[in-house]
Parts: structure tokens; sequence; C-alpha cells
């Protein structure tokens, strides 16, 4: 039996041709998208993903005057982790977060049931819930720092005072200072959760409703079996939203304790700032961005792995 010959078939000449051709008419063809995505692209290069290679590429270095004087490799890590205010930074911006799940998580959420059945006067509660968000987060967090003196002063003593009690050391007892810090960024926060989980109740389609009424169904079963199931995608979202925030707060324990009493409301970011601008140890800072950023992305990995999970 004669082997079987095989026979090597030759591209056409015009095959790379036609690709760049196809290539061109595909580019020509939503050259008017191109120019509208360009500007967002260009600004994302210079403003994000640029500063965040930069900063883990310079990580790696020992700096002077903020730039590369020689590679250290994974020193300025070490130097980082090493560091004991490093593990109570850590553990206070996880208590952050935990405080703000257990604070503020739920209150956008039953704020915006309420204002859905709401009739009368529902634009009026919407502006005041809202307008703390539009108030500049240092000023936020200074007109609760004055309302928290732990003095005479206090706006919350003075109120003690008239119902006979002492005054609280409020932002200066460890303790309380995390939960407190959380609840005035609960205020200032809670609009814009509010307003995304209005919008998405208001999406939902109004005959289910109208049926279950019919069913007999309370308020309750119609929350339970129509609402949340509507609104599962949004809550898992903003959940991985809040987090991430939390874990990047910086401004509000810099303007209201500077990271006291005793480091207690100390956070990573802060620390990094602490690091760059008043330790001057920028790599350092750099570090430990990265190690934030790490820890972001896995968080940020479990959300979409998850949320693959609940759509199928």
């Amino acid at each position: 039996m004669k082997p079987t010959r095989r026979i090597a078939v030759k591209p056409a000449a015009g095959a790379p041709r036609e690709r760049t051709n196809r290539w061109l008419n595909a580019f020509t063809r939503n050259g008017k998208a191109w120019m509208i995505v360009l500007p967002s692209v260009l600004l994302f290069y210079f403003i994000m993903w640029r500063p965040i290679a930069e900063g883990v590429f310079l990580s790696f270095f020992k700096l002077e005057n903020y730039q590369a004087a020689g590679f250290v490799g994974f020193q300025n890590y070490r130097e980082v982790l090493s560091d004991t205010l490093f593990l109570g930074a850590l553990k206070n911006t996880f208590g952050y977060v935990f405080w703000s799940l257990l604070i503020s998580f739920l209150p956008p959420i039953i704020i915006a049931v309420a204002l859905n059945e709401m009739v009368h006067l529902k634009g009026l509660f919407k502006f005041s819930i809202y307008f703390p968000v539009i108030v500049p987060t240092v000023a936020a967090a200074l007109i609760w720092y004055f309302l928290y003196l732990p003095g005479d002063g206090g706006i919350l003593n003075m109120l003690r005072h008239s119902i006979g009690l002492k005054n609280s050391e409020w932002l200066q007892n460890p303790i309380l200072t995390i939960p407190l810090i959380i609840t005035s960024m609960t205020w200032r926060g809670c609009g814009t959760s509010m307003v995304l989980y209005l919008a998405a109740l208001q999406g939902v389609n109004q005959e289910l409703y109208e049926a279950s009424t019919i069913d007999g169904a309370g308020f309750f079963l119609k929350l339970r079996y129509i609402t949340f199931p509507h609104l599962s995608p949004i809550i898992l979202l903003l959940l991985v939203r809040q987090i991430v925030g939390i874990f990047q707060v910086m401004v509000e324990p810099m303007t209201m304790t500077g990271g006291g009493p005793n480091n207690a409301s100390l956070s990573l970011n802060l620390q990094g700032y602490n690091y760059a601008f008043v330790y001057f140890q920028p790599e350092r800072a750099l570090a430990l961005n990265v190690i934030t950023f790490v820890i972001l992305l896995g968080i940020t990995v479990f959300y979409f792995r998850l949320d693959k999970k609940l759509s199928i």
C-alpha cells in the first residue's frame, strides 16, 4: 500500500493584505466610537494606569528626592511588614470595614424601600438624604469633630448635660473611635447608595406587586420574594464597592483624630500618608500602597467570581 502524499497548501499571496484591509475597515467603521472612547482611555492612562505602574516599579528602589537611587528588591516590603505599626493599621482597617458593614450597609436599603413606598414629599426627603454627599469630605469630618469634642464645648456633651449625664470622651475613647468615625462617614455617604437602590427599585415590574397583592401577600412577603431578589445584584456590587472604599479610608481619621488615640484609628492609607509626608520615606509609602492594592485586587477578583457563580 503506497503512502499518502500530503500536499502543502500555500496561503494566497493576498491573505495578509486581506487581513490588513479587514482591520482597516473595522477601524474605519468604528472610527466614531474610537474617537469617543479615546479621551477616556488617555485620561485613565495618565491619571490611573501609569501612576499605578510607576508606583509598583519604584517600590523596589531606594528613593532620593522621589527619584530611584538604587534597586533594593523586596527590602521596602520587608521593612513595612516588620514595622510594628503595620499590623495595627491593618487590624484597624479591617475594623473600619467591619463597623462599616454593621452600621452603614443596611440604612441605604431601608431608606430606599421607604422612599419607594412614599407618595407625598418624596422629592424633599430624597434631597435631604442626598444633601450631605455634596459636602466636602474634610468639611464633613470637621463638623463631626466638633460634635464629638470631649469637653464641655462639644455639642453632643451639651446634649448629655441637658439630660443630666456626664461628659463622654467620644473620639478619645479607643473603643469608640472607629465606630464614631464610621457613623460620620455613613451620614455623608448614605445618599449615594440610597439613590442607586431607589433606581433599582423603580425598575421592578409593578405588575409583580399587583399580582402578589391579589394573592394576599403582605409588605414583608413582597420584600422577601420580589424586592430583594431584584436588588440582589446591586446589593452585592455596592457591598464590594463599600468594602473597597472603606479599606482606603484616610481623610476622616486624619482630620478627626490624626490616627489616635494611641494609633487606635490609624488606617493603612493614613500610615502610607505618614510614610510619604511625615517620615519622608516615600519608598515605604509605595510598598505599603502596593500591599493595599494587592489586597483590594483580591477582593475584586473574589467579587467577580462570586457574581459569575450567582449569575449562572
